[in-house]
């Protein structure tokens, strides 16, 4: 198998096979699922675990953002983290220390806690890795429970590729640097700034059926997960997906497919055609970036349209960032 994610069919046939949920599982494993979602009477309990493994600069910060997107995608307030930080040999208590603070001063900024975790160093890693949970809660009326339905319309936020092109610009910074001045590399660094949607997502569990953070195969790999939950297909149209200038440029440079490379930062949601004009007015009121790039149909079809030809839009195989860094 290629880098990153492990393939749906493979997920399917080994990951999920033969496991079983009890009554209090409201919502379980199953591929284009970011959460779980535990009954506890009045209230839900949220839970998801996300690896970072492909940074090293701020691989703190990542670490409680990408989990507290997942939870949030459900419609939960993130509140409680536990965290597994392998370190390779060799790495230093200075290595360590930056870490620590890059989870303190992020998991403070979401009003989340520590609440526990693991440290060790770990035999044949290069890099270090840090592994998340995140715990959050929900009323259960404010639940989303993420099946997309057809006729939806497919709002997405900001834009595509923001923490690959984050990513890249901090691992690739005097490359890219020398290219495209420094300028630029700053402000393809600050994307970093972007990567939580917990903002987002408390404005759009009001209305939503389906939210998704699309991390690993960007946004294309995100659409095919959130299609996969409800058996679905989807048409999205290439010129209403924003690519920003400093994504386009990076992904021309290194020939990478801006749809495919990892997009935290972005928010997927799926909203009934009624409310999705609403919505958008709602996040942009809050200066957050937004639009109506497609649909969900009942039609298997998963097809883009660009220059008014339609073509699949194929799964990714592997995430982009992967041939980078």
């Amino acid at each position: 198998m290629l880098p990153g994610k492990v393939p749906p069919e493979v997920l399917e046939s080994i990951v999920f096979k033969g496991l079983k949920k009890n009554g209090r599982v409201l919502v379980g494993p199953g591929v284009g699922i970011d959460a779980a979602a535990l009954d506890f009477g009045e209230t839900i309990l949220v839970a998801s675990t996300d690896p970072i493994t492909g940074a090293e600069e701020r691989i703190g910060f990542y670490a409680v953002h990408v989990n507290a997107n997942d939870v949030a995608t459900l419609g939960a307030k993130p509140k409680w983290f536990l965290v597994t930080i392998l370190l390779p040999e060799g790495a230093d208590e200075i290595m360590l220390a930056k870490i620590m603070e890059e989870i303190r001063e992020n998991a403070e900024r979401l009003g989340v806690t520590i609440v526990g975790g693991h440290t060790e160093v770990t035999l044949g890693l290069k890099k270090p890795i840090v592994i998340g949970t995140m715990l959050g809660e929900v009323e259960r009326e404010k639940l989303v429970i993420p099946r997309p339905r057809a006729g939806d319309a497919i709002v997405l936020t900001k834009g595509v590729g923001i923490e690959g092109t984050a990513i890249i610009a901090y691992e690739r910074e005097e490359e890219l640097a020398g290219v495209f001045g420094r300028s630029f590399v700053e402000r393809a660094k600050a994307f970093i700034e972007e990567i939580s949607v917990v903002e987002e997502a408390m404005i759009a569990r009001e209305w939503a059926t389906a939210m998704h953070d699309p991390t690993e195969g960007g946004v294309a790999n995100g659409l095919h997960e959130m299609a996969d939950v409800a058996n679905l297909g989807f048409r999205v149209f290439a010129e209403k997906i924003p690519i920003r200038n400093e994504t386009r440029k990076i992904c021309r440079f290194y020939d990478l497919d801006p749809l495919a490379l990892i997009s935290s930062g972005t928010l997927l949601i799926s909203v009934p055609r009624d409310h999705a004009r609403i919505l958008v007015e709602k996040l942009e009121a809050r200066g957050i970036r937004a639009g109506i790039i497609g649909e969900f149909l009942a039609e298997k079809k998963r097809v883009i349209i660009e220059g008014g030809v339609e073509r699949p839009l194929r799964r990714p195989e592997s995430d982009e960032l992967w041939k980078v860094v």
